[in-house]
This record gives structure tokens, C-alpha cells and sequence, in this order.
């Protein structure tokens, strides 16, 4: 099914240099890429501390780092691991048990096991060194390739991951809640492009056991049996089962390949065992349905001929075109739609370049059998990495920036309508400009190929483009399209000088291979016995059509037919012996006449053996369908001694002479021609007289349908209308819609009160940028449980409170502390739909830490002025205990006749 991979378990013979190589010569151990970014390094030491001695893996090491850190990651790698641990310089050949580190501020590609540099100028775009590498990685080891994602923000690594997938590699994923940081783990995961996702110590195991399957998977498979044929075909069916798609007319190897990896993850050695597990496991199924449907695509791919249709193709459709007539695009398996948006972005440009004045209008439709890439693709949200596929101008025009990377701006979004659809058993799209099928075809095997090309000349208008890619061509269908260069992958549409039918695709497939075997084999019993008995059992019989041209012979019959001298003339009537000629003629035209069977009985005829006596059956055949119109002529011999003609018929004057005797047979000859023409004519006139009855009567019906037709026309433009009226209504619903939605988000922000929106299972439905302040929460939370979700407050009761809430639907306040000081007051209420129905809560936090501050400052400020005035009251009660112990004195003094003083 493919390539052995030669994979040595013992490491092979190691060397303790590093080597510097430019030959091209072939590796033969494994590679390992490994992408890692913030928070990488303790999933490293957790990945290579695991991996066993002596393995023969080769480690690439990508991850983001500074100048400063130059040394210190390959030093402190090397004291993780009993391998080798060097960083990366031009032309090094990578050895087996050996870790390359990617310097600072490079990036690095490999070819033919060879380690390539470049300086990485800080531009405009990115800087994505897992992707670069990884690409390469694909394009050089092919399905032997491994992609390895650790710890790391961003969406680095995932395009890729996708390019490996796509050569038939395998990818190992860091499990994101094991990371420091789960970017690149989540990205390339909701991408679909896991094959395993574990913890960074156990990767390497599961690497490694993964290799050491693949041969037994090989070897096994080097010679399919009858019943692996089998299993093969099961698979097959279970997908179609499903699915509803049918993978039968993908090259086999590519397929095989898909399976192949499917069996390597999942350590299975035989294709029998693998089918058990797909019937038991139906996830696995959509699993390998997705494994077929891997497509690598990108903004702008190949931007040679991207320019080719900037500069050639579209100003041609524009100069040909009226501004009212829609340019009508099919992009088929458009897998995430990032060729029908630059398709739309070329159109801009080039109508803003051309026309500026003119309001052209263009119409992308783009299908792809996996409805989940024609939801993202509708979306339009793409990662940030695209940054390298286009320039900066065109990044900040047509698209803008979210929280999960970047959006197509609406107006490009319009010019798209995304849709699912089968392209080999789905009808086309008709009326196309502009075709693109780009990568797919080279999937697909040569017959199909044959089928699809006068497919893409039928749905295009003459003069229209198809768009092919690098790998594809027309093959011999030269005659269809012509290229628009010699180089070029973009072919204009010919107008062949026969017509050819547009190729009708089967709506089902056909049966399993095991049926239909039996069912062969049966129909070839009944044919072989239906043949004997034909030979040996049932009498010569001949099928004629209705001038006497025989169509198929059944047993002997040279006892009443041989060839007529001269040309070559295979009409009965020609053909018949002696003594069968106008008795035959007479029954023929008979039976046509009446349009029944007639038998001629005891007819003699003369051949080589005397005479034969012989009765004949003429039968118009009526069923089946297929042999309406046919005439069986047969042949019975009737059971007497050979005999002389020598009766007389009535009324006939016996010979004196044999030339009076043969000129009495030739006026019998003669008088049963003009009989049988006379007949004939008859028979003709009959049948005209019925033609022209018939035609009058279509021609009223077509009448009459020309006029329904017109009825239905003026309904259907009435009809039309209406829609467009309904689009228009619509359209203004979106608009408002939008604008609300853009009230409310300015709304939000302005208030800078963070806010949270539950549903009933307590699942975050949406929250304002301001809870940032409050919780970790993300874009991508959106439907995990607050529960999950890390808190900054000490508000461990939230989730009773909130249950509290939805129980009684009264409004639960409470002041709440945050682990950097801050104060907030949580409201939750009850979050009420405009039909007055309960669907989750809405939490708010305002932030209240000034007013907390200034509380305990003014209860400082009460605290002292109340001990001030307890300090003035005592010494108040000190100064009157002395006024009145000194007025007492005074009493005394008085009372004592003494002067008081």
C-alpha cells in the first residue's frame, strides 16, 4: 500500500560530532518537529526527559526566542536528556538521537535531512517559525513526517500541522490543560488536526510506539488478501453508511494511506481488526471521514497565477460584460474558503483599478463536502499567521482584527454564498465565469478525472476560465480548454466542434464487491444454461426488425437461409432458399398487417439434403420494451419424409415444357412481388394518415403547453419579486440587526461594568471585555462552565448564590474582595427573554474600591473625632471637680465668718 519505513529501534550507529552535509542523500529514521512557545520550556524537559535511549529519533526543536536566551536553552535541555543537544547552523545533517535547537531570531526549513537557515528581517508580518519549519518538514519526509505542539500562546504551528497532515504525517498534541499555556495546543486541536493528545512526559511513548506499528502495518498490507480486499470494501460501506459519502472514487493509495495512519495511532496491525473497531467505535468513523477530507489551502497560493488572473483574466470578463450582468464564480472544495475570499479581493481590485465608476457585481459560490470547514469558512475568522500570505496593505484593507485573529470584512463576505455539496454526484453549477479546482482532482482517480472535465466545460459560459492547480492539467481534453500561457494553470473554455452531453453522475454507488461476485456468478449460470438450451432444445429461430435486416441468430438454420451471391446482404428475403422466398415474404408482411403472430404451415423448401417440409412462424414483438418494433421469424420442421412438390394448386395449367414451367413461375414470382410492394404501400399510407393525426395532435399540445409555460413564466417573474422584495426586507433586518448589536457593544464597554451572561446549566454565554478584570475568561470559553473557569474574587459561594437566584428569581447583592485588593459589589438577577421566560442570569461587578477607601477613611475619621470628644469630656469633669471642690471652700469660709477668697 505504501513504502516500508525503515525504523531503528537500536538507534543504528551514533555518532558524537556534529556533521555539516549539502548531499541530497535519503534519511531513513524519523524526524521529529517539535513547536513550542511561552511556557515551552518545562514541557521540553518533560518531552525529552521521557524519550528512551538509543531511540533513533532525530529531535528539531522550534520555539520563539530573545537573543539573550542564546545558550542557556540548549544547556538546560542537556540536562534532560542523555542525547546530544546542539543548536542548529547552515548545512547540518541531522543525525538519529540527536536534538537541534533553532537559534534566535531564524527560521529554519530542512531538505533532504539538511538544516537550512534564514535571517529573519522584522517586517510587517509575523514571525511564525513553527509554521515555516513544519512545511518543510512535510514537503521533505512526506508521510513520514511528525509534528509535535507543546506549551505556547498563539496559533503557530497549526498551518503546518495541516501541510503534514495533508503529506500523510502524523501530529502529537500537548494536552491544553497540561500546558502553561494552552495558544497552540487548543489552536491546532479545534483545527481537527490531532491524531494523539497526551501530557508532554508521555508523548514520546506513544511516538514511539506509533513507529514501531507502522512497519507490521506495512508488511501486512504489502499483499492484500482476498478477504483484507474485503475489509477494505467494509470500510468503504461503513462510511458510506455514516457519511452518506462515498470515498470509492479517491486514488486507492491515497486512501490506504488515510487508513493506514487511522491504524497506526491506534496501534492495530490488521485491516480486520481495524474494521471491528470502526463497527464498534462510530467516532472513529468521523474521525477518518475527516482524515480524507484534510485539505491545505492558504490566501493567495501560488501568487504567480493569482496575478495571471488579475492581469488576463477577470479585465477580460469586464470588457465583455454589462454592468448589470452578474460575474458568476464556482469555487469547488473550498475546504475553509480562504481561496473564495481572495478570489473576491482580486475582483475588488481589479474593478477599483478598471471601472471605478461602474458598479460590477460578482457572485462566488463556494462548495467543499465537510460541512464543518463550510461553517468556519462562512464565519470568516481566520488566525494570524495569514499575515504571511498577503501584504500588509491588503491585511489591514480587507480584514480586521478579533480576538481569535482576523475577520474578512462584510462587503468581501457578501460577495460569497458557501454551501455543502458532493461535486461528483451533485448537480454543477451552470452559467460559471470563473471555475477553480484547485488540489482536488489529483485525489481523485484518472476515469473520474475523464468525467469531471466535460463537467467544467459544460457549467462554463463560452470564453469562461478554469482555474486549476499546480499539480493538475487537462490532460487529453485539449479540444475543451486551451491554457492562457504555456506555464499557466488557468485554461479559457473552447468551443469543441462536436458537442458533447454534459456527464451525468450516478445518485448512489454501487453495491458491495461480495454481493455483486455472487450476483455474477449466478447470471453466469443462467447465461451458460440459457445458451444450451437454445442450442440443443428449441428451433432455429431468427430476430429481424421491420425491413427483414437480421439483428441475432439463434440454432441451425442453413436449411432455409445461405448467403446471396454477390455483395455482402444479411436481409432475410435475400437470404431464404428456394421455396421459402414469397411464402416468407406473404407471412412477414401479414403479420405486420394484422400486428399478430401468423404461421405459414407445410412450406417446402429445397436444400443440399431434397426437400424439406417446414412451418413457419412470424410474431411482431410487443414486449419487452427492449425489442419493440423487432420481428421473430421461426423455423419448425415438420416430421415427414423429404418429398417432391407435385401438386397442383388450383386453378394453375400444368407445363407442356420446362421453359413454359419456368415462365409460369416467374409470373407467379413476379404477380407476389407487386403484391407484397402493394401491401406495403397500403401498410404506408395507413401509417402516414396516423403520423399526420398524431402530429396535429402534439402540435395542439404543444400549443397548449406554450401557453401554461407562459402562465407559469409570469408567476415565476411575479414570484421572482416577491423574493427580491422579501431579500430587500431581510437585507434591512441584518442592517438594523448589526447596528443594534453595535449600540449594545459600545453600550457595554461604556458603562466599564463587567458583565456576565449564564444560562440555566450555569455555562458562560457571553461577557463584556471588563471582566477581564474580574476572571481569566477568553473568546473561546464561551460554553464551559463558570465552575471551570479561574476567579480573581473570594466569592466562593457564587455558584449557590446563582443557584439561589434561579430558584426564588430575586436579586442576590453582595460586596466581594479581589486577591489584589480591589472591591467589587456582584449583583445577580435574573436574565428574562422578551416572552418573559427565565434563561440563566446576568451577573454584574461594579468596582467599588474607592468608595471602600473612602468608608475607611470617614470611619477613621469618626473613630478619632469620638475619641477627641471623649478626651475634652474628661478633662471637662477634671476642671468642674475643681470648680466645685474650690466653691465648696469657698461655702466654708463663708460660713466660717471668713472673707472667701
Amino acid at each position: 500500500m505504501k513504502e516500508n519505513m525503515h525504523f531503528d529501534t537500536n538507534g543504528g550507529t551514533k555518532s558524537s560530532r556534529i556533521v555539516t552535509n549539502t548531499d541530497t542523500a535519503k534519511v531513513d529514521f524519523p524526524i521529529v518537529g517539535i513547536g513550542a512557545s511561552a511556557g515551552g520550556l518545562e514541557a521540553l524537559i518533560a518531552f525529552l526527559s521521557n524519550v528512551p535511549k538509543n531511540s533513533g529519533l532525530a529531535f528539531v526543536i522550534i520555539q520563539h526566542m530573545e537573543q539573550m536566551r542564546k545558550d542557556i536553552l540548549v544547556e538546560l535541555l542537556q540536562s534532560a536528556t542523555s542525547m546530544k543537544v546542539v543548536q542548529a547552523v547552515e548545512n547540518l545533517s541531522v543525525q538519529p538521537d540527536y536534538v537541534y535547537v533553532i537559534p534566535p531570531n531564524k527560521e529554519m526549513s530542512i531538505q533532504h535531512g539538511v538544516l537550512r537557515l534564514f535571517d529573519f528581517i522584522m517586517p510587517y508580518t509575523l514571525h511564525l517559525p513553527i509554521d515555516f519549519f513544519f512545511r518543510s518538514l512535510a514537503n521533505d519526509q512526506q508521510e513520514r513526517s511528525i509534528g509535535v505542539i507543546l506549551s505556547g500562546m498563539g496559533a503557530d504551528g497549526t498551518s503546518g500541522l495541516r501541510a503534514i497532515k495533508e503529506k500523510g504525517g502524523v501530529v502529537f498534541i500537548q494536552e491544553p490543560s497540561s500546558a502553561k499555556y494552552e495558544g497552540m495546543p487548543r489552536s491546532a486541536i479545534e483545527a481537527g488536526l490531532a491524531d494523539v493528545v497526551s501530557p508532554a512526559e508521555t508523548l514520546p511513548s506513544k511516538i514511539v510506539s506509533h513507529l514501531e506499528q507502522m512497519p507490521l502495518i506495512y508488511s501486512v498490507d504489502k499483499d492484500l488478501a482476498e478477504t483484507e480486499l474485503s475489509s477494505y470494501d467494509r470500510i468503504m460501506i461503513l462510511l458510506r453508511s455514516q457519511t452518506g459519502h462515498d470515498f470509492s472514487s479517491y486514488k486507492k493509495n491515497t486512501v490506504d494511506r488515510r487508513i493506514d495512519r487511522r491504524m497506526g495511532v491506534h496501534q492495530i496491525d490488521k485491516i480486520t481488526t481495524y474494521v471491528r473497531f470502526l463497527q464498534e467505535n462510530p467516532q472513529e468513523l468521523e474521525l477518518l471521514f475527516k482524515e480524507f477530507l484534510i485539505g491545505v489551502t492558504s490566501f493567495f497560493r501560488e501568487p504567480t497565477e493569482w496575478e495571471l488572473l488579475k492581469e488576463k483574466a477577470i479585465p477580460a470578463l469586464l470588457a465583455e460584460r454589462a454592468p448589470t450582468n452578474t460575474i458568476r464564480v464556482w469555487v469547488s472544495g473550498c475546504a475553509t474558503g480562504e481561496e473564495a475570499y481572495s478570489l473576491a479581493i482580486v475582483f475588488k481590485e481589479v474593478l477599483e483599478q478598471l471601472k471605478p465608476s461602474q458598479d460590477f457585481s460578482m457572485q462566488i459560490f463556494a462548495t467543499d463536502l465537510d460541512r464543518e470547514a463550510i461553517d468556519k469558512a462562512r464565519e470568516g475568522v481566520f488566525s494570524a499567521n495569514i499575515a504571511e500570505d498577503m501584504s500588509a496593505e491588503r491585511l489591514n484593507r480587507y480584514f480586521v482584527k478579533v480576538d481569535r485573529g482576523y475577520q474578512v470584512i462584510k462587503t468581501i463576505r457578501d460577495m460569497v454564498i458557501f454551501a455543502q455539496q458532493n461535486m461528483i454526484k451533485d448537480p454543477p453549477f451552470t452559467r460559471i465565469d470563473i471555475l477553480t479546482c484547485r488540489n482536488l482532482l489529483i485525489y481523485l482517480t484518472p476515469e473520474l478525472q475523464k468525467k469531471l472535465m466535460p463537467l467544467f466545460h459544460y457549467s462554463l459560459n463560452p470564453g469562461g476560465f478554469l482555474f486549476l492547480g499546480s499539480a493538475e492539467a487537462v490532460g487529453n481534453f485539449t479540444d475543451l480548454f486551451k491554457p492562457l500561457d504555456r506555464k499557466s494553470r488557468l485554461y479559457k473554455r473552447r468551443q469543441p466542434l462536436l458537442q458533447a452531453e454534459p456527464v451525468k453522475f450516478p445518485t448512489s454507488f454501487a453495491p458491495a464487491q461480495a454481493a455483486t461476485n455472487q450476483s455474477v456468478k449466478v447470471q453466469n449460470i443462467q447465461s451458460l444454461a440459457d445458451k444450451l438450451i437454445l442450442q440443443f432444445y428449441s428451433p432455429p429461430t431468427v430476430l429481424v426488425n421491420a425491413k427483414g435486416d437480421i439483428l441475432y441468430i439463434t440454432g441451425r438454420t442453413g436449411k432455409y437461409l445461405e448467403p446471396a451471391a454477390g455483395k455482402v446482404n444479411w436481409n432475410i428475403f435475400a437470404m431464404a432458399r428456394e421455396g421459402l422466398n414469397y411464402k416468407l415474404s406473404n407471412t412477414f408482411y401479414k403479420a405486420l398487417r394484422q400486428k399478430e403472430a401468423v404461421t405459414y404451415k407445410n412450406a417446402i423448401v429445397k436444400n443440399e439434403g431434397g426437400s424439406q417440409m417446414v412451418d413457419i412462424t412470424v410474431n411482431p414483438l410487443k414486449e419487452p420494451e427492449a425489442l419493440r418494433g423487432m420481428v421473430m421469424i421461426v423455423f419448425t420442421d415438420v416430421d415427414t419424409p423429404n418429398v417432391i412438390e407435385t401438386t397442383n394448386p388450383a386453378g394453375r395449367i400444368t407445363a407442356n415444357s420446362p421453359r413454359e414451367a419456368e415462365l409460369e413461375r416467374e409470373l407467379m414470382q413476379a404477380r407476389q412481388v407487386w403484391q407484397v410492394a402493394s401491401t406495403e404501400m397500403q401498410i404506408s399510407q395507413e401509417e402516414l394518415k396516423s403520423s399526420n393525426e398524431e402530429l396535429q395532435s402534439s402540435n395542439e399540445e404543444l400549443q397548449s403547453t406554450n401557453e401554461e409555460l407562459s402562465t407559469t413564466k409570469e408567476e415565476i417573474q411575479s414570484l421572482n419579486e416577491e423574493l427580491k422584495t422579501v431579500n430587500f426586507e431581510l437585507q434591512a433586518n441584518l442592517d438594523e440587526l448589526s447596528l443594534a448589536n453595535n449600540d449594545m457593544k459600545n453600550l457595554l464597554d461604556s458603562t466599564k461594568i463587567a458583565t456576565l451572561f449564564l444560562d440555566n446549566s450555569l455555562c458562560v454565554k457571553r461577557f463584556t471585555n471588563q471582566m477581564s478584570v474580574v476572571s481569566k475568561l477568553i473568546s473561546s470559553d464561551a460554553g464551559r462552565p463558570i465552575t471551570d473557569i479561574a476567579s480573581d474574587l473570594f466569592y466562593p459561594e457564587l455558584t449557590e448564590d446563582v443557584g439561589e437566584v434561579l430558584r426564588t428569581l430575586n436579586t442576590v447583592e453582595k460586596q466581594v474582595m479581589s486577591y489584589n485588593g480591589c472591591w467589587f459589589n456582584a449583583r445577580i438577577l435574573p436574565y428574562r427573554t422578551l416572552e418573559d421566560k427565565i434563561d440563566g442570569v446576568v451577573i454584574t461587578f461594579v468596582n467599588i474600591t474607592e468608595s471602600k477607601v473612602l468608608e475607611a477613611e470617614l470611619r477613621q475619621t469618626k473613630l478619632a473625632l469620638e475619641q477627641r470628644i471623649i478626651d475634652q469630656g474628661e478633662e471637662l469633669v477634671q476642671v468642674n471637680d475643681s470648680l466645685q471642690n474650690e466653691m465648696k471652700l469657698s461655702h466654708r469660709e463663708v460660713a466660717a465668718g471668713k472673707e472667701p477668697k
